[in-house]
């Protein structure tokens, strides 16, 4: 068997998507391959493969180890990704950038989930042959659309009028995530439901904290801050959402967007470049938060249009199970190992 060993502390901080992608990817290994790969958590021991999945420094000092094998690391963020974030200061942060591309050069090969941050990760002196794009995927036995019926009843549960147009958006709690222009949308249409589903995973080092925490803890009428929600209660918002909103300025590829795709609810994204290689034409794309209010109404006034976003949203789910990512990790793994595979 293939000795494989994760190491992660991403599940620590509830709320992030890395930790929902971490634990997707153990899941899934362990689902299909439990025959052929064996793995193991945040353990020292002799290895074939060392998968790092964050950057923590008793990780950093373990790649000196003759014992990790081949180390692989999964590219969550870059420094440039992290502003909007965390409130970090000088000099501290540009040591801590510093780190961060330090770690990533520690390892041999390195998975990204966008293929966009290959030509940046080039930039900062690491061969493109030593990269990998593999996106991140979705579980559908946890996310995946209900019927009319259960969306009624899921109204009634998070009391929520059938007849209100409902937008959710999830993600942590940061100037990053374009809450500010969440929130301006939910002013300008109080005849809409809005909801961010999250929190302030890092506390009082988050970028726009105090102002945010103000608006947090006093919200508009039609907008609704239920804290960092539990995988099972994502799903059920996404079914009783007309429409994912996801604001974000920068992102690599957010897993609260495959949850929304899997659980059959149209998507509006911020029309960053990033999502052009990996979900073109899936997404209703608005540049600004005045496109925004002006696509918002009209999918409120068009229920075809809407119809067909959530087709698009169900074709892309397709592209990004767990199914489908199944074999492309088994054969990379098995690549990576030098092991012959058919």
């Amino acid at each position: 068997m293939l000795k494989i060993t994760m190491y992660s502390s991403a599940d620590k901080v509830a709320g992030q998507g890395v930790g929902s992608a971490y634990l997707e990817l153990v899941r899934m290994l362990r689902h299909y391959f439990c025959d052929e790969f064996d793995i193991k958590i945040n353990s020292y021991r002799q290895s074939q493969i060392s998968h790092y999945h964050t950057i923590d420094l008793p990780f950093y000092f373990s790649t000196f180890s003759k014992r990790r094998g081949r180390k692989i690391g999964y590219v969550h963020f870059l420094p440039e990704t992290l502003n909007g974030s965390l409130k970090i200061p000088q000099p501290f942060r540009s040591i801590f950038y510093h780190y961060v591309i330090a770690f990533y050069k520690r390892m041999d090969h390195l998975v990204v989930v966008n293929p966009s941050f290959i030509p940046k990760l080039e930039a900062y002196g690491i061969d493109r042959r030593d990269i990998t794009y593999i996106p991140n995927f979705v579980d559908h036995d946890h996310f995946y659309p209900v019927d009319l019926a259960e969306k009624k009843r899921l109204r009634a549960k998070y009391h929520l009028s059938d007849k209100k147009f409902v937008v959710l958006g999830s993600g942590q709690i940061q100037e990053r995530k374009g809450l500010f222009d969440f929130i301006k949308l939910a002013k300008q249409n109080p005849d809409v439901q809005f909801i961010w589903a999250g929190g302030f995973s890092f506390g009082m080092i988050t970028d726009g904290y105090r102002e945010l925490k103000r608006i947090v803890d006093n919200p508009p009428a039609n907008l609704w801050f239920p804290g960092i929600v539990s995988r099972q209660g994502i799903n059920e918002l996404n079914n009783v959402a007309d429409l994912f909103l996801l604001p974000s300025f920068n992102e690599l590829f957010p897993m609260s967007v495959l949850e929304a795709f899997s659980s059959g609810t149209p998507v509006m994204l911020r029309d960053l470049d990033l999502y052009h290689s990996i979900i073109a034409g899936d997404y209703e794309a608005a540049k600004d938060v005045a496109e925004m209010q002006t696509k918002l109404r009209a999918l409120i006034d068009q229920p075809s249009e809407l119809a067909r976003l959530r087709q698009r949203a169900q074709a892309a789910s397709a592209k990004y199970s767990k199914e489908h990512l199944a074999k492309i990790w088994h054969d990379f793994y098995l690549a990576q190992a030098g092991m012959n595979h058919d």
